[in-house]
């Protein structure tokens, strides 16, 4: 069968052969055994009504097999034989273009160059999936091809719903992920609905088919890095506690050392990150297959697995004032206290291990193997948890000692300090400025020891004045039609440039250098796609040129889209919005609003999702595509779009009283008539004093 055939086949006719395991491709750790017989005989019986009743005899075994082995059911039988990766727009079977488009990013997140855990449908975080199994991939594909631009397509956390009566001006398919009732939005509510079959981690660009492989995150890394160093460089210039450690002197950030950890899904983005910024990027990663894989990739420069040979290394590039990415094979843990020891300066630190879930291979503990550690999460759950908490206080001390020597730490929004705080980790301050764990707290209200990245950095710098990460897909899949649409962006964010405003100039230079050198970074992993920050003129000027290109012939369709690591997507008290201090980051009224207000204002398809990031029940992300296919509808809908996706998320940040936030949005209210948002009256502290 051809691909199209298979394609709109769905569910084959024939039972296939059971499957044989690739040893090669790098496999999801077994999940948690949380399902009583009850509820294991309900995960089989869920994932038998796929298919017809003659072949339940089989499956049935055969899946119970899976869950015990794997702790899910991923109908491993049902993959696809044919070769998994973003074709060209015109070569799948479809009636719809949008649909075509939305086929097309599905299977670039499912692309084993891409994705962490391919054979499982993982994209990225350990668990950022893009369907629960391979009998949902199968019949949404069919759906796509079949559909039309009258209808849309309605999925339950990878679950096709089915197709329903719509319109044109509708989004062709809506996405929900792991959308629970409060009450039943733990981390363990998750490990035993995603077991029986009902419900998934979508993550973020995962679940929404947006993923552009590590390219999406080596920007934001880039601006964070960036501007991280920029804002410690005269304080570590004139630093009094750096007279203890060696750190040469160095100019801009040549030299400059940055430890992090994580190269697995999107955390494989970080050393090509530091090398963009301009310094030295140590990044630990205990999975030797993750960091031979970005290696093999380009994205980090050297591979060290011994801490006598890094920290040479390490003094080295100090010395010379190097540029050079090094991925670690081994804990981070070693890093920051072998680091120490031997008295080198970390100017900037930070992590990215998926602890959004890190009972379950998010984080692996310090002095165990890593295939230790995978036999410990299936064979002793609870000891291995001990061992994660025990491993995450010896991190936080660590991190604490190179602090007192003048080491800028952020939490990167993986729920590091979360994490560390719930192991009782010394990660709060108390009212003398002291570093204690929560235990010691007492009664005494404590606040975080380290920033996160977005109250320090992104917050005001970007999101406050509408920048974030816009994205674009070129579907024709050729490296031409990249190159002309970087091009255009980078002609049309110079000319936006001419009349900013002082307070973005910075953000607007920034991004006109990244797309610029964006070929030469050799950032393409999967699908022709681009990613830079812009505010909501940038992208609506951008995608208007984009368009008209598609129209004139000079490029084929291009898929926009975003991070929901945005201005507004997202809701996230310890990321997206912790740099809102009116009581109101706990409330996820800004992503709702983001998502259906888009679907109605011209989106391709839209997502909302429970988790991602900082984990299951603690955040609420929604995101979007547009196909833009050169039509005067498709200028419509961007325009209505893409202003309203950014502006919701700058009004609201604004009402919380962020000074960035109402210069951005009174600005807009000044450039569009009839845009009118709610202002606030600010109010003088010393009013409240004595009020109770």
């Amino acid at each position: 069968m051809t691909f199209k055939e298979q394609i709109l086949q769905g569910i084959p006719n024939e039972l296939p052969p059971k499957y044989n395991y690739s040893i090669e491709v790098n496999r999801a750790p077994k999940r948690k055994d949380v399902l009583s017989k009850a509820e294991k005989q309900l995960a089989v019986k869920n994932a038998l009504r796929y298919f017809p009743k003659k072949w339940h005899g089989e499956l049935a075994v055969e899946f119970a097999q899976e869950l015990k082995d794997f702790g899910r059911i991923y109908m491993y039988r049902f993959k696809p034989k044919y070769e998994m990766f973003a074709r060209s727009i015109s070569e799948y079977s479809a009636k719809s273009s949008q649909a075509a488009a939305i086929m097309l990013m599905i299977q670039n997140n499912l692309n084993p160059a891409v994705a962490q855990h391919p054979e499982e449908l993982i994209t990225y975080g350990g668990n950022g999936a893009v369907f629960q199994n391979w009998a949902q991939y199968l019949l949404t594909m069919q759906y796509l091809a079949n559909m039309t631009d009258e209808q849309t397509l309605h999925m339950y956390s990878g679950h096709p719903m089915g197709l329903f009566p719509s319109s044109k001006e509708a989004p062709r398919v809506v996405v929900t992920n792991g959308m629970m009732i409060p009450n039943y939005s733990k981390p363990d509510d998750w490990e035993k609905f995603s077991a029986l079959g009902v419900t998934q981690y979508g993550q973020m660009t995962a679940g929404s088919f947006m993923y552009i492989g590590p390219q999406g995150i080596v920007h934001g890394t880039t601006i964070t890095v960036m501007n991280a160093f920029r804002k410690i460089e005269s304080s570590l210039q004139n630093s009094k506690n750096k007279k203890n450690a060696v750190s040469p002197p160095s100019e801009g950030t040549k030299g400059r050392l940055f430890v992090t950890s994580g190269l697995g899904g999107m955390s494989g983005a970080q050393p090509k990150a530091g090398n963009i910024a301009g310094c030295i990027t140590v990044c630990a990663e205990v999975n030797p297959n993750a960091a031979t894989k970005r290696h093999e990739q380009g994205w980090v420069d050297v591979l060290i697995d011994n801490l006598e040979d890094l920290v040479g290394r390490v003094k080295k590039a100090q010395k010379d004032g190097e540029v050079v990415s090094i991925a670690y094979i081994g804990n981070v843990v070693e890093v920051w206290e072998g680091f120490y020891e031997k008295n080198i300066f970390i100017d900037v630190g930070s992590d990215q291990t998926s602890l959004h879930i890190p009972w379950t291979g998010g984080y692996y503990p310090v002095g165990m193997s890593y295939k230790e550690s995978n036999r410990m999460i299936r064979e002793a759950p609870e000891q291995f948890k001990e061992k994660v908490q025990e491993s995450l206080c010896r991190h936080a001390e660590a991190i604490n000692k190179h602090a007192e020597r003048g080491t800028y730490f952020f939490d990167y929004g993986n729920a590091f300090l979360l994490e560390a705080s719930r192991a009782d980790a010394k990660v709060f301050l108390n009212n003398k400025n002291e570093k204690v764990s929560s235990s010691s707290l007492g009664e005494e209200a404590g606040r975080w020891a380290y920033p996160s990245y977005v109250q320090d950095i992104l917050g005001p710098m970007c999101f406050d004045y509408g920048f974030g990460p816009f994205r674009w897909v070129c579907t024709s899949g050729k490296p031409e039609d990249l190159e002309k649409t970087d091009k255009i962006a980078a002609e049309v964010l110079q000319d936006i440039m001419k009349g900013s405003p002082e307070e973005i100039q910075l953000q607007m230079q920034d991004n006109v250098t990244w797309i610029k050198n964006a070929k030469e970074n050799n950032l393409v992993v999967g699908s022709q796609a681009r990613i830079l920050y812009a505010d909501a003129e940038g992208r609506a000027k951008i995608a208007k040129a984009f368009n008209d290109a598609v129209s004139k012939g000079d490029i084929g369709p291009v898929v926009l889209g975003r991070d929901h690591h945005d201005v507004g997507g997202t809701d996230s008290p310890y990321r997206e919005t912790s740099n809102i201090y009116d009581g109101s980051k706990f409330t996820a009224d800004m992503a709702m609003h983001n998502v259906i207000g888009d679907s109605f204002r011209g989106a391709t398809w839209v997502s909302i999702h429970n988790g991602g990031g900082v984990g299951w029940g603690e955040v609420i992300n929604g995101g979007f595509g547009m196909l833009l296919d050169g039509t005067k509808e498709a200028e419509e809908r961007l325009k209505n779009m893409l202003f309203f996706d950014v502006n919701n998320g700058i009004a609201r940040r604004s009402w919380a009283r962020n000074d960035e936030a109402l210069f951005a949005i009174k600005r807009e209210m000044q450039r569009t008539l009839n845009l009118k948002v709610t202002l606030p009256n600010l109010v003088e502290d010393e009013l409240l004093e004595n009020l109770f």
